[in-house]
Formats: structure tokens, C-alpha cells, sequence
């Protein structure tokens, strides 16, 4: 069998975090189908980033040119066409970014590689993969079993996967530029930031997650102070985001943002499929809701069944006292 591919994204000077997370998933599944991991690796002066991946990689082959000073889909897509005919791994793996959606599914046309899109998990039966996708808002997971032959392709899902630790001592290699001219149809010219609010929740260590629970947005001053005590930032289901509480910015979900902070404290959310799906990977979650029932449960490290009224307020003090 041949390798798993884990191609790695980096984008302004930094390596992404889903290429960790990618690595990790695939470090979950390689000792039982019996194959490596290679890292596959395009840019310039990327020679912290090889040394950096091959503690999650068993192999790092890296480009280091000129040429991959910014991402492009035309010399992505004809430098990996050719690393995939010349080492054949068995599947390959990209992020599902702008950049992996950009060009994953033109590289799958061009090799006829079998491919499957989205991926939040990756499951294994008969000792073949099974990437995992979510259809209808996050109702319905499925599993996908590849016809035909490798290699096979997969996109994977921001935040879906906890990053490991750095335990392998992968072999490093520089590799010739497999692209012996610039080809390009299109060329980078300058980043235009996005216009966002004042914080990313994407990028929160810690967040207080508030639903429907709450009842109207005169009580988010009690949410606020205790997020205030913690250095936290505040975020809200679909339902807190529909009401007017908070910005769209703001909101954890399907049609919000995924999100994998240390701390997620959900209060009075009752856990919506495509709420789940976006907050799960969390490291610690921690859920304050009265209906004992209530699906936030099946995700939650530490469960107050209670009345999030009582609870916020002495929560808050408590910390405080914690913290003076």
C-alpha cells in the first residue's frame, strides 16, 4: 500500500494549523492500513516548516523555489500531478480552504483520482478508509467507501481533528522543482484583508458560547461579565446570532465559523446539529443547561444541569475570587 499524502498549507510567513490537524488524522489511521506518512511541501524559504512537520511525518518532501512564493492553482496542481505519478501514494490529503477548493477538484479531473470533499472524519472498515462527510446542515454523517483505483483524494475540514503531539522524527528532503518554467494562467498581487469585527472567534482560546437559553439581550451583561473574568470572548449559536444578540461574526456553526478553542463554556444552548459539528473539537467543554436532555450533553467534558440564571452569576463570582 502506498503512502498517505498530506499536503501543507501555509500562507503569509505561517504554517496552518490544519496541516497539523491533517497530520494528526492521518497518524490515527496509517498503523492500521500499514502505510507512512509523507508531508508534501510547496514554497519559499520553507526550510523551518520542513523541520517542523517531520515530527508529525514519518517523511517530508519539500519544494523550496521561487516559483511557490505564493500560492497558485495551476503550479500546485502541475507540481503535485507529478509528485503523485512519480512516488503513487494511496490517498492524498488537502485542506478544504479556499486554497484546497480552489484546486483539489481540478487535480482530481486531471489524474481521475476518486475523491471526496469536506471531510470531518475518517473511519476504516475491511482495512480500507472511509472518509466521513455531513449532509443536511450536520444531521446526517456518512461514510464513504472509494471505487476504483488509487490514489484517492480528500479534502478535510478546518478544526475537525485535534492536533498531536510532535512524536515521529520524520526524514527531511529537499526535492528539484518539478515545474521547469512558471506556468501560470493567473498571478498573485497583493492580500486584501477581510473586513471582520473586533475579534475572531476562530482564533479564541477561550469562549462563552450563549443560545436561546438566554432569553433576551438584556442579560448579556451577565455573560459579558463572565467572560470578563476569564479573558474570554464571546460567541453564539444561530439562534443568539438571529436575535440581534450578537454580530454574524460571532456565530459558531455550519453557516458560522468552526472553532477548537481550549475552553468552551455553552450556555443555554441546546445543541443544534450544525452547532455541534462546528464547536466539538474543542479540548474542554463545559455545559450549563436546565433540560438534562439536551444534545450540547453528548459533547460535554463537565454537564450543570441547571438554571444558567442561578449558575452565570455564582460561576462568575467564584472565578473572580479565584482570580483576585
Amino acid at each position: 500500500m502506498g503512502d498517505i499524502f498530506v499536503l501543507a498549507e501555509h500562507r503569509r510567513g505561517e504554517l496552518r494549523e490544519v496541516s497539523l490537524e491533517m497530520l494528526a488524522a492521518a497518524s490515527a489511521v496509517a498503523p492500521q492500513l500499514g502505510c507512512k506518512i509523507t508531508t508534501i511541501l510547496l514554497g519559499s524559504g520553507v526550510d523551518s516548516f520542513a523541520e517542523k512537520l517531520a515530527g508529525y511525518s514519518d517523511k517530508v518532501l519539500y519544494v523550496d523555489d521561487p516559483l511557490f512564493a505564493e500560492y497558485n492553482s495551476e503550479k500546485y496542481q502541475l507540481a503535485l500531478s507529478d509528485l503523485i505519478g512519480r512516488y503513487q501514494p494511496e490517498t492524498m490529503m488537502v485542506a478544504h480552504t479556499t486554497q484546497g477548493v480552489d484546486m483539489a477538484p481540478a487535480l482530481a479531473v486531471e489524474l481521475k483520482m476518486p475523491f471526496v470533499a469536506d471531510v470531518l472524519g475518517l473511519n476504516l472498515e475491511g482495512g480500507k478508509l472511509q472518509p466521513v462527510r455531513t449532509y443536511y446542515q450536520g444531521k446526517i454523517n456518512a461514510n464513504f467507501a472509494f471505487k476504483g483505483k488509487p490514489p484517492y483524494l480528500i479534502t478535510v475540514r478546518e478544526s475537525s481533528f485535534n492536533v498531536g503531539d510532535p512524536t515521529k522524527f520524520g526524514t527531511v528532503e529537499k526535492i528539484p522543482n518539478p515545474l521547469k518554467e512558471d506556468v501560470q494562467y493567473r498571478k498573485f498581487v497583493e492580500y486584501i484583508e477581510a473586513v471582520v469585527g473586533d475579534v475572531d472567534i476562530s482564533q479564541a482560546e477561550i469562549l462563552v458560547g450563549i443560545g436561546r437559553g438566554l432569553r433576551e439581550e438584556k442579560n448579556l451583561p451577565m455573560i459579558e461579565d463572565l467572560a470578563n473574568a476569564i479573558n474570554a470572548v464571546i460567541a453564539g449559536s444561530r439562534a443568539a446570532i438571529d436575535a440581534g444578540w450578537l454580530p454574524h461574526d460571532r456565530q459558531v456553526g455550519t453557516s458560522g465559523k468552526n472553532v477548537k478553542p481550549k475552553v468552551y463554556i455553552a450556555i443555554g444552548i441546546s445543541g443544534a446539529f450544525q452547532h455541534l459539528a462546528s464547536m466539538k473539537a474543542a479540548k474542554t467543554i463545559i455545559a450549563i443547561n436546565k433540560d438534562p436532555n439536551a444534545p450540547i450533553f453528548t459533547v460535554a467534558d463537565y454537564a450543570i444541569v441547571d438554571d444558567l440564571f442561578k449558575v452565570v452569576p455564582k460561576l462568575t463570582e467564584k472565578l473572580k475570587e479565584l482570580r483576585a
